[in-house]
């Protein structure tokens, strides 16, 4: 079929032949093209002598019928002022409506509900959209650095039979369709200089060569498998190529001098892209260097010239702590110096008492250096180390009886870490903005009755780490061949429920509901009574929005821990439900 005879026939299936004319009027097509539409329909047996549909159209309608939708919204949109930003571009309101939520309407108005939304920018706003609509976000942690063709590329798979859609766009009719029969791209009837293509003859779309400009690109596109496969292959060859971090997915449509799909028109109101601004965000200074104050501390403590600490490089950026990695006299160690705002989080006498607590016993190796007042601490650097893999069940068994013996010791300090202490706590680092989750004032007031529960369950109370997730287990070879296991950074831990530990560890595992049981199960080698089991399901919902909390002030620092944060909002409402269901039962 050609565009012609694509348009009559979506009529068709609108509405049951009458007459002519009343195509044309449906169309826009002229009465001749009309009457050579119907008659190659007919001939390829599409429709039959009374223009009726038949059993071909039928299943031809069925099998490229909308399916899903993929909404880009990851990039903060581009404006000099304000610098500051209250909301992303998507929550645009226009008559107190988000414009992100009439696009969702109008999908829901024609049945497509199968809705995933790329995020990246203020990802957390978009989170209730969640449980209101029942969306899929999928985070782009690239949004900063690279345009939407990397950000498609993350739902390559659900191009099929889809619709793509920024999420600054404001439609005054419902662009989308229950049926679609053709891919295409939408443009409007207005002359944009900045266009790149424009409407030929035959209704496809061309580049425009002469810098007279063309039809202004509206970015909504409907794809069907035949050209969704072409366009994941194109995707993937130019997202090899570090010249495409800047480019708009639209690239991958272009064969030649024109697009590979058919042109949709829309009038030039029907159909607006809203513009926004842009928030200037203020970029982590991570240096390759130690600073002058940590090199001093390093020459005093080994007893070193400055020439002599050399190899100094990054080894990781931790969620709290910067880590470096140098060398002296042939040995290597690790200077650890506190992140941004972790004077605030981070009781460093408190730590030093805790180092002091377990000095010895095995738990982790001794600290050659720490300092109370500024957070740093050295330690000797241990080769060929690995950490926990929370999906092997063989690293899983050794961590948790790990963990069993350092509770077993029944240690004890002189502080404790109140979660819901520290909720209101990290809440209050925020100096009064709000959270960037909407729902928050009920997902707080959920969890916070859940304490009663959790009071009455709690047993006894013993040293935790609090900070017992599977990047703090570390695995190191021995000289018999056996791995030694050590359970480090203990700058959190404190007087809790040692429970606390095995929720901890599943939410930075990121674990589903059946992970976290058979993590359960390991630690109390299948014994754990139900009570229990609901009271970790209960320290896991209690965390999560502790988490999220301590996330949301890292990221007013411009700290973004990117998904880690959404997921951990989401543990602490979907882990509150779990525990509802369970007591209403009983």
């Amino acid at each position: 079929m050609n565009r012609q005879e694509s348009d009559i026939l979506n009529c068709l299936i609108e509405e049951a032949y009458t007459n002519q004319r009343r195509l044309v009027a449906m169309s826009g097509h002229s009465l001749g093209v009309v009457n050579r539409s119907l008659k190659a329909l007919v001939e390829c047996g599409l429709i039959g002598e009374h223009n009726n549909l038949t059993k071909s159209a039928k299943a031809m309608i069925v099998n490229k019928r909308p399916k899903r939708a993929i909404i880009l919204a990851a990039g903060s949109g581009m404006r000099i002022h304000p610098t500051n930003v209250e909301s992303t571009k998507g929550l645009l309101e226009i008559d107190g409506e988000p414009l992100i939520e009439r696009l969702l309407k109008q999908l829901h108005e024609v049945n497509v509900t199968k809705i995933y939304i790329v995020v990246g920018f203020m990802k957390e706003q978009y989170e209730y959209l969640i449980d209101e609509y029942n969306v899929k976000l999928v985070v782009n942690p690239e949004y900063a650095m690279k345009n939407n063709l990397h950000s498609l590329k993350l739902v390559a798979q659900h191009l099929d039979n889809a619709y793509i859609i920024p999420c600054d766009v404001w439609c005054a009719v419902n662009p989308f369709s229950k049926t679609e029969v053709y891919s295409w791209y939408m443009v409007n009837d207005n002359k944009d200089k900045k266009s790149s293509v424009r409407i030929n003859r035959k209704w496809e779309l061309v580049t425009v060569t002469d810098y007279s400009g063309g039809n202004r690109m509206i970015g909504i596109s409907y794809l069907l498998r035949g050209e969704a496969d072409i366009v994941r292959e194109r995707m993937k060859q130019l997202c090899q190529e570090t010249r495409y971090d800047g480019a708009f997915w639209e690239e991958t449509l272009y064969q030649g001098n024109k697009m590979i799909v058919q042109a949709k028109v829309v009038g030039g109101t029907d159909v607006e892209e809203i513009n926004t601004y842009e928030q200037l965000k203020e970029k982590d200074n991570n240096t390759n260097y130690l600073a002058a104050g940590a090199l001093a501390v390093i020459k005093d403590t080994l007893n070193v010239q400055h020439d002599e600490i050399i190899n100094v490089e990054v080894l990781k950026k931790g969620m709290t702590n910067r880590s470096y990695l140098f060398e002296c006299h042939s040995k290597k160690y690790i200077m650890r110096i506190s992140g941004e705002g972790t004077d605030r989080l981070i009781n460093r006498e408190q730590e030093m008492e805790v180092y002091n607590i377990i000095s010895g016993k095995g738990l982790c190796d001794d600290v050659i250096y720490i300092n109370a007042e500024n957070g740093y601490k050295i330690t000797e650097f241990v080769e060929e180390t690995r950490v926990c893999d929370p999906e092997d069940e063989g690293d899983l068994k050794i961590c948790m009886a790990k963990l069993k013996s350092f509770h077993e010791m029944k240690l004890t300090c002189n502080h404790e870490f109140n979660i819901f202490d520290k909720i209101i706590y990290y809440e209050s680092l925020w100096e009064g903005q709000p959270s960037v989750y909407r729902d928050y004032e009920k997902t707080k007031e959920n969890i916070f009755n859940l304490r009663s529960y959790i009071d009455k369950y709690v047993d006894e109370k013993g040293l935790t780490h609090i900070d017992a997730v599977p990047d703090n287990f570390l695995f190191s070879p021995t000289s018999n061949g056996k791995e030694r296991i050590q359970l480090i950074d203990w700058e959190y831990a404190a007087m809790q429920d040692i429970h606390v530990d095995i929720a901890m560890f599943s939410i930075y595992s990121l674990y589903e509901r059946e992970q976290v049981d058979t993590l359960i199960d390991i630690y109390f080698e299948g014994k754990c009574e139900e009570s229990i089991r609901t009271k970790i399901y209960c320290y896991i919902a209690a965390c999560g929005l502790l988490w999220s909390n301590w996330c949301e002030f890292k990221r007013n620092l411009g700290v973004d821990f990117g998904e880690y944060a959404l997921l951990q909002y989401r543990y602490a409402k979907d882990y509150y439900k779990i525990v509802a269901e369970q007591l209403d039962k009983k």
